[in-house]
């Protein structure tokens, strides 16, 4: 994926509401058999862990599943960090999804985020099905505690990669939020990766 840098100034202390927001339809193309997308397209790039007015220290007990029933994903999951230059690494196996531990974990306040790949050379990946969900779909989120904590799908947008908004998804929220990420759009052969990132918000279910 292309490079997105992470914010030079502080997060904004709200995240701007993705409520009401329609999906964004968008073909999502299987890799050709002899290209498989670079590992780190598949994620745009995170604030530094728990920089000044991005998030909490966990408060919550770590995920270790994400199920997502309307389109028949149940996937462990894995724990992803950065790289050097700040880009949310992604999880090395296609067919699980990854929570980044570096900001809140699920059910505590802020953004958690989880992340998948949409495919690679052998097929559709975790998140293929990814842009298929709307808005009032569940997502179920297993914790190490026993616990589930349960999300409301509230929209999804889908944004080129050259103007990610890292800000707007990363950013303090004033309650437990969730972000779902993956790749999406047109696949650019010469280029060896997708062209933009599919994001589907959630707020924690009352």
């Amino acid at each position: 994926m292309g490079s997105h840098r992470r914010p030079r100034r502080p997060v904004p202390t709200l995240l701007r509401l993705l409520a009401g927001t329609a999906l964004v339809s968008g073909t999502v193309a299987l890799v050709s058999p002899d290209a498989d997308p670079p590992a780190a397209e598949v994620i745009a790039d995170a604030p530094a862990p728990l920089v000044a007015g991005y998030g909490t220290a966990v408060t919550a007990a770590s995920p270790v599943r994400v199920r997502l029933p309307a389109i028949g994903v149940d996937s462990p999951l894995v724990e992803l960090g950065v790289d050097g230059v700040g880009a949310l690494e992604p999880p090395a196996d296609h067919t699980r999804a990854g929570w980044f531990t570096g900001g809140p974990a699920p059910g505590a306040v802020g953004p958690s985020v989880i992340a998948g790949h949409v495919d690679s050379r052998d097929g559709p990946a975790v998140f293929f099905r990814l842009d298929e969900l709307v808005a009032g779909d569940e997502v179920l989120v297993d914790r190490a505690d026993g616990t589930t904590v349960r999300f409301t799908v509230t929209g999804a947008e889908r944004f080129p990669k050259d103007r990610f908004p890292t800000e707007e998804v990363y950013g303090p929220t004033p309650r437990a939020e969730l972000r779902l990420i993956t790749c999406g759009g047109e696949f650019d052969a010469a280029m060896g990766s997708y062209r933009d990132n599919v994001v589907v918000s959630a707020r924690l279910a009352t």
